[in-house]
């Protein structure tokens, strides 16, 4: 099917309860593979994306306990580094724009990585610039292989310094962090993106262990440590997803006063949206 039918003029009502954030789950669980220990990770998305990230680390040898449909406990104690070179490798990471988080921890832990060309939705300009240059500045070196698509980089000592962003790019702000994190001596980052998503993952990352100053802000600076534990940690529910549903309830509102979708600030979190408590509810 490639279309939907939308039949209206019927009064909407009901309950629903929103997924994870797809944009911080890719992240959070890229970041699994910064510690051998267990991490645990509730309120994740059921969507494509996500259910391939977690099929691919599968491959890689990371151990998945899948204990309820949003909660899984990953475990990457025996990582396998040659997979990254496979073929198949290769061929699922293609498909999926999200596959370059992989490369931050990877470079953390095992200082060496595999980009390939990237996948997933074709929204804008979607650059590996940040990525890459950011990674560069770090210590790493990389060469493209043209002929199979993929950047080969490999990082034998990750030194910190000052990066000035050229862009606030959500994605690559993340995957520098988490390079960042077991880098020797202090990363600074100017221009980071400070949405909720890199708040959430900063805050995972400094209960596994990690030094990291001026979450929420544009300007990090991360002291880097040896080593990375477990934790659990939830995602935030799907920005987006609410806002839609409230936009939706919104559009029933001028006949019903009741409370049709319900928001709230986080005054100690700025930018993120929240519902109040679980359900957000449409229009009666």
């Amino acid at each position: 099917m490639n279309s939907f039918e939308v039949i209206g003029g019927k009064k909407l009502k009901g309950e629903i309860i929103p997924q994870g954030a797809k944009n911080e789950a890719l992240q959070i669980i890229s970041a699994v593979l910064l510690t051998p220990e267990k991490v645990t990770i509730s309120n994740i998305p059921d969507i494509l994306d996500v259910n391939l990230l977690i099929e691919l680390l599968g491959e890689m040898g990371v151990k998945i306990d899948r204990t309820q449909r949003d909660t899984c406990t990953f475990r990457a104690d025996s990582v396998d580094i040659d997979f990254l070179r496979s073929d198949a490798y290769l061929k699922k990471s293609g498909r999926l724009r999200g596959s370059v988080m992989v490369a931050g921890p990877m470079l953390a832990r095992y200082r060496k990585a595999y980009i390939p060309k990237p996948g997933g939705d074709k929204i804008g300009r979607r650059r590996l610039d940040t990525h890459i240059i950011g990674f560069e500045k770090l210590g790493a070196k990389f060469d493209y292989q043209e002929a199979k698509g993929i950047f080969h980089l490999e990082a034998p000592h990750l030194k910190g310094c000052y990066l000035l962003l050229d862009e606030p790019s959500v994605t690559g702000t993340a995957n520098i962090i988490m390079a960042a994190v077991m880098a020797e001596g202090t990363t600074t980052i100017y221009n980071a993106a400070c949405e909720p998503y890199i708040q959430q993952l900063c805050k995972m990352l400094t209960r596994m262990g990690a030094r990291i100053r001026g979450i929420g802000s544009n300007l990090l600076v991360i002291d880097g440590v040896k080593y990375l534990g477990g934790t659990e940690h939830r995602m935030l529910p799907d920005m987006i997803e609410i806002g839609s549903f409230i936009g939706t309830g919104r559009h029933d509102a001028e006949r019903d006063h009741d409370q049709k979708c319900k928001r709230r600030k986080s005054w100690r979190h700025p930018g993120q949206v929240q519902t109040a408590g679980h359900p957000a509810r449409a229009a009666r």
